[in-house]
Parts: structure tokens; sequence; C-alpha cells
């Protein structure tokens, strides 16, 4: 009997030895930790942090003295104003094409150079909803862009994915600065940050303050803007410590809103 029960009591260590060993499937939380990672911004030796447009909601940091080989510049989502479009285009005398299907009022810009189209952006030219689509790579073919150094801010409400995840990285890398807005956090958008960090390195990353959470941890809210600069460009400082957040450039999207900066697990 003692033999037997020795020998039970083995083969239950045994499978709980096996059980502590099994690989642990990701969770959703692991994948939010894993992408924070991803858009964690690096220091550059070569990046001076400007505000580009208004200075709450559709203002974007950019590495200001990275601009100047811009010929075009390309804002998407516009919803009838373009603070940061229309500062780009006065400070480096370049066109900046507006796309924006869903709101058809046409921004004002003083002193500055814009084309507004009618139209969405996507992974492909479709018509949903009597709405017209196409792809980024397209539409800068159409204006007559096509090998020409870009900037570009897409603020998209999720349609990020298909646009960028259509480009091939070839056409990724006209582009020197691309500002965006991001809204999720799940495989998808960690593949699509991952195939983006193939061309560009995150310089600042800024949480939307409308939309802060504790349900979306370690994230502090569940929209996020991510600024990136080409590597091409780019020249890291890998003596420099992590950048901290906070920077003292940001500022709230929303006055309406406390702010959720610093909750960043």
């Amino acid at each position: 009997m003692k033999r037997i029960l020795l020998g039970a009591a083995a083969g239950v260590l045994a499978a709980i030895v096996m059980i502590a060993a099994w690989p642990r499937s990701r969770t959703a939380h692991d994948v939010r930790r894993e992408l924070l990672a991803e858009v964690w911004p690096v220091a550059l030796k070569n990046c001076t942090l400007e505000r580009v447009g208004k200075q709450n909601d559709g203002g974007y940091l950019v590495c200001g003295n990275l601009l100047g080989e811009v010929r075009s510049a390309y804002s998407y989502g516009i919803a009838g104003e373009d603070s940061w479009g229309c500062d780009v285009s006065r400070r480096l005398h370049v066109t900046v094409h507006q796309y924006d299907c869903f709101d058809p009022d046409r921004p004002v810009c003083e002193g500055g150079q814009q084309d507004f189209h009618d139209e969405c952006v996507g992974a492909k030219p479709e018509t949903i909803e009597s709405r017209l689509y196409d792809s980024v790579e397209n539409q800068i073919r159409k204006n007559g862009d096509a090998g020409k150094t870009l900037v570009v801010k897409m603020d998209v409400e999720g349609a990020e994915l298909d646009s960028l995840g259509a480009m091939s990285d070839e056409a990724l890398d006209r582009i020197d600065q691309l500002v965006m807005e991001l809204h999720g956090a799940d495989e998808k958008y960690l593949a699509l940050v991952q195939k983006l960090k193939r061309t560009f390195v995150p310089v600042h990353l800024h949480f939307n303050n409308s939309r802060c959470t504790t349900q979306f941890k370690p994230f502090p809210s569940f929209v996020y803007e991510v600024s990136y600069v080409n590597r091409r460009l780019a020249v890291l400082d890998p003596a420099a410590p992590r950048p901290a957040l906070p920077r003292p450039l940001d500022e709230r999207n929303t006055l309406y809103h406390v702010d959720c900066q610093t909750l960043v697990e």
C-alpha cells in the first residue's frame, strides 16, 4: 500500500510539473503590454520635437528639424478642421492633400495651399454607402506625388488598420514622418505597428484623454497618438535613457476631461 501511495503521489507531482511547464496562452493584456513596448518612443540624437497644429486635439508632435526634404503633405481625417495640415503647408510651402468623405466642409487655411478630396482612405478603390474610398498609394499617384518625400497625418477612426496595412514598404519609405491616432490594441494593431517599425521608429506617444479608461491596462486610454520618423533619418541615441512621458509639449486633447498621461503602467 505504501508503495502504491508513493507511486500515486509521484504521478500527481509529475502532472503538476507538466501543467506548470505548459505554455500559457497569450492574453489580451499580454498583447497590449507588448504593443505598448512597441510604440514607446526611442531617444534620437537629431530630433527637436515641435508641436504642429492646435494646442489641443488636432495638434501633434513632430521632429521639426527633420521636415526639410518634404515635398507634399497628406492629412487624413479632417472633420472640417485641419490645423496640422495648414501649419505644415505654411511652414514648408507645400500642398496639403486633405481627405474626408464623411464631412464635406472645407477647412480654411490662410496662407497655406490645400487640396480637399471628398474621399476616404482604405485598402482599395471602392464605394461604401455612396462614399468613395481609395488606397494611400493610389491617392498619392493620382496627385502626381509618386516618388516625392511626404509627411502624413492619419486620424481615421480605425481605418488606419486597412489603409496602412495595404501599403508596401517601398511606399512607406517615401514618408519622412508619420503621425497617427490608433484606435485599438489587439493582435491586428500589434501586427500593424510591427510592420511600421520596419520603416519607422516611434519618437512620441500621447494618450487621448477623451478616452481614458481603467479597462485597457497597461494603456490608460484606448485611443493614442504615435509620432514616427523614418529610420533613414533617425540617429538613435543608445546611451540615452528611455524617454519619459508626458513631454512638456503635450496638451490634453479635450479640456472637458481629466488627463491620464501619467497613469500608464
